[in-house]
């Protein structure tokens, strides 16, 4: 088999198989403001560990006025395929509005997230080939769709996540740096964090409302990889973060979905401006 496609079909198992563990640490990070991340799943058990679906035992198992209550089971006692508490939600509903068999559940669908990630990955390793930079991305992807997982949620970038992918970011390229047949410079990448995050800053400091200061945490990573490939693809990204921001920002305002005064989360737009930075720049390199 060509070394390319078997690097895209490990590439493709690994986002598969990462993006099926995000869930539950999407769910804890998706906090209100003000909470470092959630405790309790919706009914108020004791929420443990980080990776998996998110789903709660307890709640399965929770007893009700006529014994314990199993999924599908109604509260009155009666049993039918699908039917709970109103008669009306399936066993297995998730909180928001996705689904999971046998617990109930909530956060987002561990599914979603794999394809997702599985999608991202796969991309990153067909324009990268089998270059040593391959496993950086691979490494950083899953947490970039976490970060844009939570940010679509609740319009924030959590800096026990930021902070450590910045750092994580720098630090794996370069040791990549040392291996042979790599295909950028460390030196643009530590340079291209430190000038993407201080325009952020800049742009923080000028209209903190338009601008989160987790945006300018993450700009630091952004500006990492995409300063890999040389500065034309730091431009490139950037432009394409934030020409994709104000498409969406955009089209709500075409549905009436919001005001000119509505703040967006612009981290996804952020986290996909990179991406598609890197994967011009790797195709260039």
């Amino acid at each position: 088999m060509d070394l390319g496609l078997l690097a895209v079909l490990v590439a493709a198992l690994w986002g598969a198989a990462t993006g099926a563990l995000l869930p539950r640490a999407a769910y804890r990070f998706s906090a209100p403001s003000g909470e470092a991340w959630r405790e309790r799943c919706p009914q108020g058990h004791p929420v443990r560990g980080w990776l998996g679906r998110a789903r709660c035992g307890q709640c399965a198992g929770e007893e009700t006025p006529f014994g314990s209550r199993e999924a599908g089971e109604v509260v009155d006692g009666s049993r039918e395929a699908g039917e709970v508490v109103d008669g009306s939600r399936e066993a297995s509903e998730v909180v928001d509005g996705s689904r999971e068999a046998g617990e109930p559940s909530y956060g987002p669908r561990a599914a979603s997230l794999a394809l997702v990630t599985a999608l991202v990955c796969a991309v990153l390793a067909a324009a990268t080939g089998t270059r040593p930079e391959l496993a950086v991305w691979l490494l950083l992807a899953p947490v970039g769709v976490l970060l844009a997982a939570v940010d679509l949620k609740v319009r924030r970038l959590p800096d026990p996540l930021t902070l450590p992918l910045a750092g994580a970011a720098v630090a794996l390229l370069g040791l990549t740096a040392l291996v042979p047949e790599h295909a950028g410079e460390w030196t643009t990448a530590l340079l291209g964090a430190l000038a993407l995050g201080a325009g952020y800053l800049v742009l923080f400091l000028i209209n903190p409302a338009g601008m989160g200061f987790g945006d300018v945490k993450l700009a630091l990573t952004a500006g990492a990889v995409l300063g890999w490939y040389g500065w034309p693809t730091l431009m490139l990204g950037t432009f394409a973060g934030f020409l994709l921001g104000a498409f969406y920002g955009g089209a709500l305002l075409v549905a009436r979905r919001a005001g000119r005064k509505t703040a967006i989360p612009f981290g996804p737009f952020l986290i996909a401006g990179a991406f598609l930075g890197v994967l011009a720049g790797a195709y260039a390199a």
